[in-house]
This record gives structure tokens, sequence and C-alpha cells, in this order.
């Protein structure tokens, strides 16, 4: 009963969001806009086209010269689906990853794949288990459908509670989510540690491995969890061409899984959407290290000097490798908000344990430069 329940409570809400019917705002909040604090939820954002956009975690210097180059040329064949191409890609993607095409589902950017997977581990029952705070929207999804969202606190350190995370595993816990770094601590769990966990708690669940961010380590750093799944174990990973590839505005991502998840979860995918734009610059950028490492250069310059600028007045931040910083708020969250748009820069504020924490977006070094400027106005 419960789970024709639920399959009701899924297809209504997917008939809501792709048939253009009324969403509830509270709906939208907590499936589309996902504010992360009260004063989020309570702030109305102003117009300003000329925002420098710091809440996003965007990619301020892509796309790629070879995406723009691979876009142009394929503009011609915009007119047409991408039923081939998407099969095709799905095949270099698994020689890249060292798997099957069947152990890969492509998606229009990996909140597809985190959709698909809140939806399907509600639809089926059981809880999900993460740590708190990450990135939300996989167990946001389950928990409207009526799921159970066990949460862990990251330890003092802003890192994955690891011993914790592994205590809170239920009987009925279905899946164990981990960001890796994290969003939006950015911090890292090293590689050994973290795939040894991995596989530990693949025995008990299933563990799903966000790697957003996977590619703003160093290339001997990318230690993913696709070396479990090649060995057969029970781990599911998602990647985007979003984060470091700067194509966040064409969505593209993918999953790697055991081939009977795959086939689970694509279930609940509402059919071929994947775009041809989408797919070229996509396939132009997979082997792109040129790219890659220019990203990763001058993330680290910027990142490390606003890194330093928090050192020096003293506020507490985990030590970040990604292109966010979590920080507590110097004052009031909706202040700051409102005053930090007023001087042209949008930011975040997440609610945890009790209190309000900001969340920047590391843009490019003269950006970071202006912005710490405005803050200190806002501040005081």
């Amino acid at each position: 009963m419960n789970n024709t329940i639920n399959r009701r409570a899924w297809f209504k809400s997917a008939l809501a969001i792709t048939g253009g019917l009324t969403l509830s705002s509270t709906f939208t909040n907590q499936l589309l806009a996902a504010p992360v604090s009260h004063a989020e939820g309570n702030f109305i954002p102003l117009l300003n086209e000329k925002l420098v956009r710091l809440g996003s975690n965007e990619n301020p210097y892509g796309p790629s010269p070879l995406a723009r180059k691979a876009l142009a040329e394929a503009t011609a064949e915009f007119n047409r689906y991408t039923f081939e191409l998407v099969q095709e890609f799905k095949k270099v993607l698994a020689d890249k990853e060292g798997v099957s095409p069947d152990h890969i589902l492509v998606v229009n950017g990996s909140s597809e794949t985190l959709c698909l997977t809140g939806m399907a581990l509600a639809l089926e029952g059981g809880a999900v288990l993460s740590a708190f705070p990450t990135f939300r929207s996989l167990m946001d999804y389950a928990e409207k459908l009526h799921a159970r969202w066990d949460r862990v606190d990251v330890d003092d350190y802003h890192k994955h509670d690891l011993d914790a995370l592994a205590a809170a595993v239920k009987p009925d816990t279905r899946l164990m989510f981990l960001c890796n770094p994290n969003n939006p601590t950015g911090t890292v769990i090293e590689g050994k540690k973290y795939l040894d966990f991995c596989q530990e708690m693949s025995k008990k669940t299933l563990v799903f491995s966000d790697e957003a961010y996977l590619e703003f380590l160093e290339p001997d750093e990318q230690q993913s969890a696709v070396e479990l799944v090649r060995k057969g174990h029970n781990v599911m990973v998602s990647r985007t061409f979003s984060k470091v590839y700067g194509l966040a505005g064409l969505r593209l991502g993918y999953a790697i899984a055991q081939p009977d998840v795959i086939k689970k979860i694509s279930k609940y995918q509402m059919g071929p959407v994947i775009n041809q734009a989408g797919l070229a610059a996509a396939k132009a950028s997979l082997n792109d290290v040129a790219f890659a490492k220019l990203t990763r250069s001058k993330n680290n310059e910027a990142l490390n000097f606003f890194q330093q600028y928090l050192d020096k007045k003293g506020w507490f931040h985990g030590q970040s490798r990604t292109n966010c910083v979590l920080f507590p708020a110097p004052k009031d969250g909706k202040t700051i908000l409102a005053e930090t748009m007023k001087r042209g820069f949008q930011i975040r504020v997440w609610d945890f344990q009790g209190k309000e924490w900001c969340r920047v977006s590391i843009g490019t070094l003269n950006e970071m430069k202006a912005f710490v400027k405005a803050f200190d106005e806002v501040v005081g």
C-alpha cells in the first residue's frame, strides 16, 4: 500500500515538473531552488544582471577553447535528436572508466542522477544516510517522497566523520551518500582512506560517491570510487562536466554503477532529453587535460587568496580543496545576503548546528579581491 502511494506521489511530482503545472513555493524550494537557511528562505533577491555570482560554484573560465570549437562545429546537427550519439558517448565514457557501457548512464548534469536516485530510493522504501552539511539534492528528492534522511554532522575540521557515519547505518539504510570533495565545505577524505571506507560500507548498503569536484584535486590525488565499481562492489559514482570543465549551462553528466543499479535508476528517467550541444562540448572536454590544469591553477590561486583573508580575520573554515569555502557568518545571514547583493555579489548562507554559515564560491582572483573589500564593508 505505501509503495503504491509513493509511486502516485512520484507520478504527480513528475507531471508537475515536466508538464508545466503550477508548483507550490515549498515544493519548488525543496526540489529546485533549495534554500539551505532561513535567511535564504526569507530573502527576496534584487534583479541585478551585473552580479558577480559567487553562489553556485561555477567555473568562471569555461567553456574551454576545445569545447567552444566543438559547439561551433556541432550547430549543423542541433536539429537532430541524439539517440545514436548518446550510445556512442556511453562507449567513450565506458572506455575511459574501464567498464562496459551497461555500467554507464548519461544524464542532464549530475543533478539528474541525484534526482533519479532519490526518487528510486524513496519509491522502493528505506532511508538515506549522509554527512551534513553536504549537497542535499538526492536527499531532498527522497525526503519529499517520504523517505527518511539520517544526517551525521561533519567533524570539527568540517570533514566527513567516517566512524559516526558507519555507526549510523541502520537495517533500512538503502543508500549512503558521500560527496567527496564535499560541497559546501570543500574538504576531502584522502584517497585510500576514502576507498577503504566506501568498500567496507558497500557491504551494508549502496554507497553513492558524488565526485562533481574531483578534478579540482591534482591528477595524482584523484582516486575515484569507480575503481570499486570495476571490482564489482555496490558503489555508484556521479560525475559532471559542470565544474572544472565549465559546462554548467549545457547540463551533461554521467553515472557509473553496476548494471542492475543503472537499470533500476534509468527506468525513472523521463526520456532521451540529452542535447546535441552538451554532448559535443562534453566529448571535447573529456580529455582536455590542459584546460583542467588551467582551471585548477587559477582556482587555487584565488582560493588561497580568499582562505588567507579568512585566516587574517580569524574566521574558522575547513581546508577547502575545491571552488567554495564555508565559514561562520560574521553578521546575520539576511543582512549579509542583502548587503553583498547591493554591492554586486551573490553568495549563499547555510544553517548548521544552530548557526548561520557563509558559503562563498571562488571566482577569478580579481573578483575575490573585489569581494573581500565589499565583504569588509558589509560586516564592518
